[in-house]
């Protein structure tokens, strides 16, 4: 990512999105705003509650944009009650074919697209010039609004929005979960502030693709934070 002295980071107090964060301070950028959406989704609780701590953590402004229409999209199951979120045996994260059967599930109309829009403007707003998704190349795999091409595309279209030519930077967009771990340790990430669940519960599930795709990350990275999972 090109250096930017003040960014706006997209703050869902995933995995991801933490440690962009936390690689953002590093790199001595200026978070004028830490973005968490509520879009509706079943994390929302705690995802708005976890990423409050970690940018009082980081001491960065946080602010929460309410996108309630979402629900008008009646499409995924992270949004819908009645749609079951596939957990478990349902999921197998090395299996290309069912891990595009259970991203349909989960898979939300245009939602980085929108996010990136609207982090845009606040950026432009607030004189940033970057924003800073959470985003990685094992995901990348089944939700192509996680990857390289997604994101440089996204920049030269907020090159004719913008009036500052906002960019989309992300330093995990090159890596795996576990690579991310690794690198979110050595930044001494406090793992017990983020939340990487689909659900919204007292802990991690353990259960749904994202705990289970963490799950690993931190097991192959060595980091202990089973005590951080329901089900482990």
């Amino acid at each position: 990512m090109k250096p930017a002295k003040k960014v706006v980071v997209l703050l869902s107090a995933g995995l991801d999105s933490t440690v962009n964060a936390f690689d953002a301070v590093k790199h001595g950028h200026e978070i004028v705003l830490a973005l968490t959406f509520n879009y509706g989704q079943r994390a929302a609780q705690k995802e708005i509650e976890s990423a409050a701590k970690l940018a009082a953590h980081l001491k960065v402004p946080h602010k929460v944009v309410d996108l309630p229409w979402f629900k008008d999209f009646n499409k995924s199951s992270l949004l819908v009650e009645d749609q079951a979120v596939p957990v478990g045996a349902q999921v197998e994260i090395d299996n290309a074919q069912k891990s595009a059967e259970s991203a349909k599930s989960v898979w939300v109309p245009n939602r980085n697209g929108i996010f990136l829009n609207i982090a845009a403007a606040y950026a432009e707003a607030l004189g940033a010039t970057a924003v800073i998704p959470g985003f990685n190349v094992e995901e990348a795999a089944t939700f192509p609004d996680n990857s390289k091409e997604f994101m440089d595309t996204a920049t030269k279209a907020l090159h004719y929005s913008t009036s500052n030519h906002v960019t989309v930077g992300c330093y995990t967009v090159h890596l795996k979960k576990t690579d991310i771990v690794r690198l979110g340790h050595g930044l001494k990430v406090p793992w017990e502030m983020i939340w990487p669940c689909y659900f919204s519960g007292e802990q991690w599930c353990g259960q749904c693709e994202s705990c289970q795709r963490s799950k690993r990350a931190f097991a192959s990275a060595n980091v202990d934070v089973k005590h951080l999972f329901k089900d482990y």
